[in-house]
């Protein structure tokens, strides 16, 4: 994609984006929001708001409400979901996934899936920013971006 077609090229100042973050892990969200948010404001996206609920299991109905608001163009879906002992886990990770496809396939308005789904904190930690991995939070919102991008292109 050349450089006027790539996601920082198209956005413009008055594009909203809504990050939705599940706060059950807070170190894992706050440098996952933070993440987010340089790379938006790299792209040139100023008008961010944040929407908190407990956990993961939550992030479909305010990416959502947030989706067919009709103030934003994107959303940012992020948070973390560590393996336990139970098939907790299973559920709520297959259930946010599903969930936030849900969203961008009946809106029309892409959601970046920053969701962890780890078998530890020490896992989730090489997937944030400082990590080993990559940059969730920074890839969630180029992924949005990017997809927005191609929606402008189309439309």
């Amino acid at each position: 994609m050349s450089a006027a077609g790539s996601p920082a090229g198209l956005m413009a100042a008055e594009t909203r984006v809504a990050l939705c973050v599940a706060r059950f892990y807070e170190e894992l969200a706050d440098a996952l929001e933070q993440s987010a948010r340089e790379a938006l404001a790299a792209a040139g996206v100023d008008a961010v708001d944040a929407f908190a609920v407990p956990g993961a299991f939550e992030l479909p109905a305010i990416a959502g409400y947030a989706a067919r608001s009709g103030r934003y163009d994107a959303v940012v879906a992020l948070g973390a979901v560590i393996r336990g002992e139970t098939d907790h886990y299973r559920y709520v990770c297959g259930e946010a996934a599903r969930g936030l496809q849900d969203v961008q396939c009946q809106t029309g308005v892409p959601v970046g899936f920053g969701v962890l789904t780890v078998d530890s904190l020490d896992q989730a930690r090489e997937r944030i920013r400082g990590g080993a991995k990559r940059d969730t939070g920074t890839q969630a919102a180029q992924a949005a971006l990017a997809a927005l991008a191609v929606r402008r292109q189309l439309a």
